[in-house]
């Protein structure tokens, strides 16, 4: 077993999402970096902070650039962070006349801040996709056996008669407000991390804020003030991770439950077991409740990662490095098994 289930070259298979992985692969990460300082050059240009030449002799450079990784690597032992070794590499690639305008005026936060914001929003349109054919799906289970009967179970006991659409729509209808949350927090989430030093981008001068919108804009971000030691955008949408796992653990426990009672659903494709060849387990509903379930451990850490000591904190930020990758990844590949246990559903209802 490695580290994490979520890259584990066998467990990945049900626990893991390649697409989502691939936003915080190394390439990833140090894609979006470079983008970050590429944009950089560009703004400052623009606003005169740097001139045409600066950023001319950087974008050539960073157009053909590769980082030696193993020097990243030892970058990161030695000071925290990838950033002072990258910027060091980038300045070697431009070379003595230029180089010291490479990474002007910003920090290390703001280029890993902005390059994790670049590629949750990929990996967030990824999970987003995988919502609408989850809503779809249910939509169509819906049409299809809507009208036949269940008995409604409160606190474990059986209830009163209800109709299969009611209980489709305790699953369906959480996906849809989970959509329309993420919609609501995408303006506070996607937003381009730019303060320098300690927040206050001191050697722009007047034109920091000109130099910041045009940084965003330029990487198809919004535009806010630094947000260095405030988290609580990253943490909203961890707490967004956390739901949408939860609605749909919510989903793959009712199937589960179903299952065991067997009159109720059919389902097709379930798991074998190596000693009673006769049973069809319900591996993805299982799963789905599992990762509902560790989402919404990870959620505390998330809160614990709030608190940062004045302008930055290493050992939060840490934390979320920790965290948050895998709560998408977890996010991610609930999305997908929910999908296909909806897809494996043959009957419900009598």
């Amino acid at each position: 077993m490695t580290v994490s289930p979520f890259d584990h070259p066998l467990l990945s298979g049900l626990l893991g999402d390649e697409e989502a992985a691939r936003h915080f692969s190394v390439e990833a990460d140090i894609a979006a970096m470079l983008s970050f300082e590429r944009a950089l050059a560009e703004a400052e240009a623009e606003c005169g902070l740097i001139s045409r030449e600066d950023e001319a002799a950087v974008v050539k450079a960073l157009a053909v650039f590769r980082p030696d990784t193993t020097k990243l690597r030892a970058g990161v032992a030695q000071d925290g962070v990838v950033v002072p070794e990258l910027v060091r590499q980038i300045r070697a690639a431009v070379g003595r006349q230029h180089g010291e305008f490479v990474h002007f005026g910003a920090t290390s936060q703001d280029v890993i801040d902005t390059s994790l914001v670049l590629r949750l929003r990929a990996a967030t349109e990824h999970i987003g996709l995988l919502l609408s054919e989850n809503i779809v799906r249910l939509a169509s289970l819906e049409l299809e056996f809507g009208g036949k009967a269940l008995m409604a179970v409160t606190r474990m006991q059986p209830a009163i008669p209800i109709t299969v659409a009611d209980r489709i729509a305790s699953w369906r209808m959480p996906l849809d407000r989970h959509r329309q949350r993420l919609e609501e927090q995408s303006s506070r989430l996607f937003v381009a991390q730019f303060g320098g030093a300690a927040g206050t981008l001191d050697k722009l001068g007047d034109k920091a804020p000109a130099a910041r919108a045009a940084l965003a804009a330029k990487l198809g971000l919004g535009d806010a003030p630094q947000w260095h030691s405030q988290r609580d955008a990253l943490v909203e949408f961890a707490g967004w991770l956390s739901l949408v796992t939860g609605s749909l653990g919510k989903f793959g426990q009712d199937i589960a439950l179903m299952a065991q009672i067997g009159t109720d659903i059919r389902l097709s494709g379930g798991g074998g077991s190596s000693a009673m060849p006769h049973k069809q387990n319900p591996v993805k509903a299982e799963a789905l409740v599992a990762l509902a379930r560790f989402n919404a451990i990870q959620l505390t850490g998330m809160h614990q990662a709030l608190v940062h000591e004045a302008e930055r904190s290493g050992a939060a930020w840490t934390l979320e490095w920790l965290i948050l990758p895998q709560m998408v990844v977890a996010t991610a590949a609930a999305s997908r098994l929910a999908a296909e246990l909806a897809a494996q559903i043959e009957s419900l209802g009598h």
